[in-house]
């Protein structure tokens, strides 16, 4: 199967004023009928989000909810009662389960905040909602990935309600890293955040996504200083 790739200014784009956003999937007023989803991975938000500005509360439902701030910081708050600030560095997941509310807002006065907000559709349906956030050592992810999500409790990473795992790697120029599938039947989307890589023999470049549904490892090589992040996920239900 040919890997789909979306190049950075194909996304679909959402201006607000207070919130530009960049659609890998379709997404609220941005409809791609061949941009719907990779496997169970169905939303990838690129959000950049002004000063003080963000989401009023709002309700979600069965459905993971991962938020990973790339610059800045975001002031949670949920049903949960959960309050909570994260910045970069930090993951959070949300599991929504039977039903949650919450808000995210930019926590500075002055200065943007950018970050992914991704989602994937649940193992379970209706569990009680879960809320997780944690910080990583960025030091661990030099040249090499480092798990972040996981389907397994572990102190190590934040967990999810899906058989999914996502990984961070920070790659020096000219250095090769490999990813290998934690399950062989997952589908593994790779999204560029810095710099520019060949994955696979694909050159993909900054905030440009591609999905891999066939083989077990990837070579990855870094053209010049770069951040990638591989989000793999179930290709069906």
């Amino acid at each position: 199967m040919k890997p789909m790739y979306h190049e950075n200014q194909s996304r679909g784009l959402s201006d607000h004023g207070w919130l530009k956003s960049r659609h890998t999937f379709s997404f609220a007023d941005y409809y791609n009928p061949e941009s719907m989803n990779f496997g169970l991975l169905r939303v990838l938000n690129d959000d950049i989000v002004t000063p003080s500005m963000g989401f009023g509360t709002h309700p979600h439902e069965n459905m993971e909810i991962i938020s990973i701030p790339l610059s800045g910081a975001l002031r949670h708050q949920d049903s949960m009662g959960n309050k909570h600030i994260i910045s970069t560095g930090e993951v959070q997941i949300m599991s929504a389960g039977r039903g949650i509310t919450h808000s995210e807002y930019n926590d500075s006065f002055s200065e943007d905040v950018n970050f992914l907000q991704i989602w994937v559709l649940p193992k379970e349906r209706d569990i009680t909602p879960r809320y997780d956030q944690k910080l990583f050592d960025e030091g661990n992810r030099k040249n090499r990935f480092q798990l972040l999500v996981a389907p397994e409790n572990s102190e190590e990473t934040v967990l999810i309600n899906q058989d999914a795992w996502f990984s961070l790697a920070d790659i020096e120029a000219e250095k090769q890293v490999i990813y290998e599938k934690n399950d062989k039947k997952n589908g593994v989307y790779f999204f560029v955040i810095e710099g520019n890589v060949n994955i696979d023999g694909n050159p993909v470049k900054r905030r440009d996504g591609l999905g891999i549904v066939e083989g077990e490892t990837y070579p990855i090589v870094a053209q010049s200083k770069a951040q990638l992040l591989a989000i793999e996920v179930p290709l069906v239900d």
